[in-house]
C-alpha cells in the first residue's frame, strides 16, 4: 500500500500558477458544492486549528465563506487569516467552505439550540426549499440523524455535533465524497483525503454510503441504515424489464433536472450518454453536449453524428500529448491516489468539467453507474466464461456497491474543483434497486456477448434512441479519447512502465517539502 509521507497541500497549486489567477483566487468558476470537515480532539484540547487547517486545504471547494462551529459558537470568516484567528475553545467542531450560486443555498454550519450541522449535497426531487430547510424538517434532535439517510433521497454527506460527539452520515448513492480517519490525537472527517493528511492522519478510509457513524474519544462506531441489496427473486421478463426501466430512467433524469434552467452532458455518443441526452430533451430541456479527447479521434465523428440526430448543440475540446503531461499532476492532486486506471479516466473527465465550467454551466450530467448495473465492462465476459452466471451476478452487485470508490468520488472531486456539480442519473436508488433485480442473462446473453447491456439497449431503442447509438459497442473513455495511449507514450519516454510513471508523479506531489504552519493569504 502506498504510504503518504507528507500531506498533500494546496501549496502545490500555488507552485503551478496555471491553476490560479494573479490575485491568488482559483482560476475556475464558483463552486456549487462546498466541503465538509469535522474533528474531535481525544485529549479535550481546542480543535480550532485543525478545523481551520482542513478548511484551508479544501478552499478549492469553496472560498467565499469559511464557516466553523462548535455546539455553542459559530463564526463565518471571509479569508484564511480571519479563519486562523478564530478560536472556538472546544474539543469538537465542524466546518464548511461555501461558494453557493443557487439562490436557495445558505452559508453553513447552522447552529441550533441543540447542535451544529453541516449538510453538503443535493436532495431529490427539488421542492423549492434549501437542503438545510428540508434537513431540519426531519431533524429535531441529534438522535434523528438516521432519518436523513432513511427518508431523504439524494447525493449528500453531513456532520453534526452536540459538543460531546460527532454524528456523520453519507447518502446511499456515494456520489458526494466523504472520508474519515484517526490517530492518537484526533478523529476527523472531510470531503477529501488531503484535509485529513494535512492534520497528520495518514490512513484515510472512504465513509460507507448509507451509514451513520458516531464519533467520540474512543473512535468511530458505524450503523448501517440503508443499502442496496441483491434481490432474492429475479425479473426474467424482457418486456416487463423494458417497460419498468423506461419509466425509472425517465424519473431518474427528471429528478436531477429540477431547479435547473440549463445543463451540460458528458457525451460520447454512446448508449449511456445518449440515453441521458435523449431523456433530458424529453423533459423539455435543451442540454449542451460536451465531447473531449485527443486530436484526430474517429470517435468525434460519431459524437457529431449522434448530436445531429438529437438536434442538440455539441461543444468539443481537443487536446494533445503536452496537455496530458501538463494536466497529470493536477488530476493526481484531485484523485488522491496513484491508480493508472483512475487517472486515465480522470484526465478526460477533468477536461469535460473544465469545458462545462468555461461555458458557464453549473451542473454536469454523466452516465457513470450504468456499466456496473447492466454489465457493460469487457471483463465481465471473463467472469462469465470462467465462473458462470451466478458468480457474474455477484460480481455485478459488488461492483455496484463499490462504485463510489472506483468512480463517483474521483469524478465528483474533479467537477467540484471546476465549480461544476456532478449529477448521475444511473445512481438513482429506485433505478438501481430495480436493475439489480433483472436477471443477469438479460444483461449479458453469453460469455461471448460483444455488446452486453442487452436489456438497456433494448429499452433505449423502444424509447426512440437511434439504433446506431443504442447498439454502439462499449469503449472505455480512457481508450476512446486516446488518453491511455498517450500516457503510455509519456511513460516510455522516461523508460518507465505506466504504473511507475504515475507513481513517480504522485510522489513528487505528495513528498514535496511543505511547512506545516504555512498559510497562503487569500486574494
Amino acid at each position: 500500500m502506498f504510504e503518504v509521507r507528507y500531506p498533500f497541500s494546496s501549496f502545490y497549486l500555488f507552485r503551478h500558477k496555471t491553476l490560479y489567477t494573479g490575485d491568488g483566487s482559483l482560476a475556475r468558476g464558483e463552486s456549487v458544492m462546498g466541503s465538509v470537515v469535522a474533528a474531535l480532539d481525544k485529549k479535550g484540547r481546542d480543535i480550532s486549528d485543525a478545523i481551520s487547517d482542513m478548511l484551508i486545504e479544501l478552499r478549492h471547494r469553496g472560498y467565499s465563506t469559511y464557516g466553523i462551529a462548535s455546539s455553542t459558537r459559530l463564526f463565518y470568516a471571509k479569508n484564511t487569516q480571519e479563519l486562523k484567528n478564530t478560536k472556538l475553545n472546544a474539543p469538537v467542531a465542524i466546518g464548511h467552505n461555501y461558494s453557493g450560486i443557487f439562490p436557495h443555498e445558505k452559508e453553513q454550519p447552522l447552529l441550533t439550540n441543540n447542535f451544529a450541522i453541516v449538510f453538503d449535497g443535493r436532495i431529490y426531487p427539488f421542492h423549492g426549499k434549501s437542503e438545510l430547510e428540508k434537513v431540519m424538517e426531519a431533524l429535531e434532535k441529534l438522535e434523528d440523524a438516521y432519518k436523513l439517510i432513511l427518508e431523504l433521497e439524494g447525493d449528500f454527506a453531513f456532520v453534526i455535533t452536540n459538543g460531546e460527539r460527532i454524528v456523520a452520515g453519507r447518502s446511499v448513492s456515494g456520489v458526494c465524497p466523504l472520508y474519515y480517519g484517526e490517530n492518537t490525537q484526533v478523529a476527523a472527517l472531510a470531503s477529501e483525503r488531503k484535509a485529513l493528511w494535512r492534520i497528520g492522519i495518514k490512513k484515510t478510509v472512504s465513509f460507507p454510503p448509507g451509514n451513520v457513524a458516531v464519533i467520540n474519544k474512543q473512535g468511530f462506531y458505524f450503523h448501517e441504515i440503508k443499502k442496496l441489496q441483491l434481490p432474492k427473486t429475479r425479473e426474467n421478463s424482457i418486456q416487463w424489464a423494458v417497460n419498468n426501466l423506461s419509466r425509472l430512467l425517465f424519473q431518474a433524469v427528471e429528478k436531477r433536472l429540477r431547479s435547473l434552467d440549463e445543463v451540460a452532458i458528458a457525451f460520447s455518443g454512446g448508449l449511456d450518454s445518449g440515453l441521458i441526452a435523449f431523456l433530458t430533451k424529453k423533459c423539455e430541456m435543451k442540454p449542451t453536449l460536451i465531447w473531449v479527447g485527443l486530436k484526430n479521434r474517429e470517435e468525434l465523428k460519431h459524437a457529431e453524428k449522434a448530436a445531429e440526430a438529437f438536434n442538440l448543440p455539441l461543444e468539443t475540446s481537443t487536446h494533445d500529448e503536452e496537455d496530458v503531461e501538463t494536466v497529470l499532476p493536477k488530476v493526481l492532486w484531485l484523485v488522491e491516489e496513484p491508480d493508472p486506471v483512475k487517472v486515465g479516466i480522470a484526465i478526460p473527465f477533468y477536461w469535460m468539467a473544465e469545458k462545462a465550467s468555461t461555458l458557464g454551466f453549473k451542473v454536469l450530467l454523466a452516465g457513470q453507474g450504468s456499466d456496473e448495473l447492466f454489465g457493460g465492462y469487457q471483463r465481465y465476459l471473463t467472469v462469465y466464461s470462467n465462473l458462470g452466471l451466478s458468480e457474474l451476478e455477484k460480481t455485478l452487485f459488488v461492483d455496484v456497491v463499490k462504485a463510489h470508490e472506483t468512480n463517483y468520488e474521483r469524478d465528483s472531486k474533479i467537477c467540484t474543483f471546476h465549480g461544476v456539480e456532478l449529477r448521475l442519473p444511473f445512481t438513482d436508488y429506485q433505478l438501481s434497486e430495480y436493475a439489480l433485480g433483472i436477471a443477469t442473462n438479460l444483461k449479458i446473453n453469453s460469455a461471448q456477448d460483444p455488446l452486453r447491456k442487452r436489456v438497456l439497449r433494448e429499452t433505449a431503442e423502444k424509447m426512440g434512441l437511434p439504433r446506431f447509438i443504442a447498439k454502439k459497442p462499449k469503449k472505455a473513455i480512457q481508450y476512446a479519447t486516446g488518453v491511455n495511449k498517450t500516457l503510455m507514450g509519456l511513460a516510455r519516454k522516461k523508460r518507465l512502465s505506466l504504473k511507475e510513471y504515475i507513481r513517480e508523479t504522485f510522489e513528487r506531489i505528495c513528498v514535496m517539502p511543505y511547512p506545516i504552519g504555512r498559510i497562503e493569504q487569500d486574494g
